[in-house]
């Protein structure tokens, strides 16, 4: 028994205390050359520094896709892809000249059920896998997502999965102490907690890694079986940690600035209202947390890129 539980030793020295620092960047795999000739080829003319951004669409919203790419282009960014789902779309691609890949989506009967969008959405992750078999990077983007800057200026690359958070301040984005209260426990009512909102699957980069390939196959994998929404199931798999009978994902995972990498929430309940952030440019802004999402993208359109100062003050905080 004493054999079956020892834990194996390395060869490493500790140093001086307040010196001694784990290794957080896993090491890049080993890229399959033959796993896609076709992807290869098209990822070798595009991507910089084995890096890029690539979103997933179909036909539904071709109009968003629009304003997705023209954000990217007029940022400068030419290292982007769309993986097209139907021919439409990938038509449309080329009518504007944007590097596109026409690929089929195999959508799981439990992924049908919650809609077209999440069905889709769930899909990604294993059409993501391709990539990073091929050893490159990605930023995987949603199409409502519109690029102020190039968001590979603002990367860390230190960690399997670097990710925009659905927090609103310090608290929710990078966690704090919450303290539950349980009065009939008396002395002990009060037990410390740990809180931290949910990563947006949204938007999220990624690197080429035995923890990261994993992450999307067990995702996929419980996505083919349950009705569930994918950005629960993808954060569940990186932050839930072993426990009798399941084992956690030994990945590395950082929180991108919140205030650089916008959810809709922080853009139209908190910066707008505030004058400390008139002349504060954000990388991206993710129209996430409402469902308008064509026109509050025009209206960050016109705020952002054509100067208009009121554009944003017609929307409301919510969804209404």
């Amino acid at each position: 028994m004493e054999e079956l539980l020892a834990a194996p030793t390395l060869s490493i020295k500790s140093a001086s205390f307040g010196m001694v620092r784990s290794q957080r960047t896993n090491p890049l795999l080993t890229p399959d050359e033959a796993a896609n000739p076709d992807l290869r080829k098209l990822l070798s003319k595009i991507a910089i520094n084995r890096e890029l951004i690539v979103a997933i669409s179909n036909n539904m919203v071709r109009s968003m896709l629009k304003l997705w790419f023209e954000s990217i282009q007029r940022a400068g960014i030419s290292n982007y892809l769309v993986v097209a789902l139907d021919d439409e779309i990938a038509q449309f691609c080329r009518e504007y000249n944007v590097p596109v890949y026409r690929r089929d989506a195999a959508i799981s009967k439990m992924q049908a059920a919650t809609g077209d969008n999440h069905g889709i959405s769930g899909s990604k992750f294993h059409l993501l896998r391709e990539f990073l078999v091929l050893g490159y990077s990605v930023l995987l983007s949603d199409v409502d997502v519109l690029y102020l800057q190039n968001p590979f200026h603002h990367l860390r690359r230190d960690c399997d999965v670097e990710s925009m958070s659905d927090g609103f301040d310090n608290g929710t984005a990078y966690g704090y102490d919450d303290v539950s209260d349980d009065p009939s426990m008396g002395w002990a009512r009060y037990a410390h907690t740990i809180h931290i909102w949910v990563f947006n699957s949204g938007l999220f980069y990624i690197r080429p890694t035995v923890p990261s390939i994993e992450l999307l196959d067990r995702v996929t994998a419980r996505l083919s079986k349950e009705k569930a929404w994918d950005q629960a199931v993808f954060n569940e798999e990186l932050f839930f940690p072993s426990r009798p009978g399941f084992e956690g994902l030994h990945a590395s995972k950082r929180v991108l600035d919140y205030l650089l990498f916008l959810n809709s929430k922080v853009l139209f309940k908190i910066l707008r209202k505030h004058g400390n952030f008139a002349n504060h440019k954000p990388v991206t802004i993710h129209v996430n947390y409402h469902p308008d999402k064509y026109d509050r993208m025009l209206g960050i359109i016109d705020y952002y890129v054509n100067g208009k100062e009121h554009a944003l003050d017609r929307f409301l905080d919510g969804s209404g």
